[in-house]
């Protein structure tokens, strides 16, 4: 799928378990695992994949290119 970024969850109890390419990255609980779900609920999957993204900080933020050329990333 091309909107497929590793991601997948497991819900157990009220936790939720997300996983990125079959390595445990977070655990979602109380207010953020209710949020979590619904988004499950109504979302398609790659809204899914969106949000957990989002939740585990593994995305990109679009600025990578011009924080690389940055003066300050610079050393010389």
């Amino acid at each position: 799928m091309p909107n497929d970024l590793g991601f997948s969850f497991k819900k157990q109890g009220d936790d939720y378990f997300i996983y990125r390419n079959g390595k445990k990255v977070t655990v979602l609980r109380g207010d953020r695992a209710k949020e979590f779900q619904q988004v499950v609920d109504v979302g398609d999957f790659h809204a899914q994949q969106q949000l957990m993204a989002r939740l585990t900080g593994n995305y990109k933020r679009g600025n990578e290119r011009t924080a690389k050329q940055h003066q300050r990333n610079h050393r010389g």
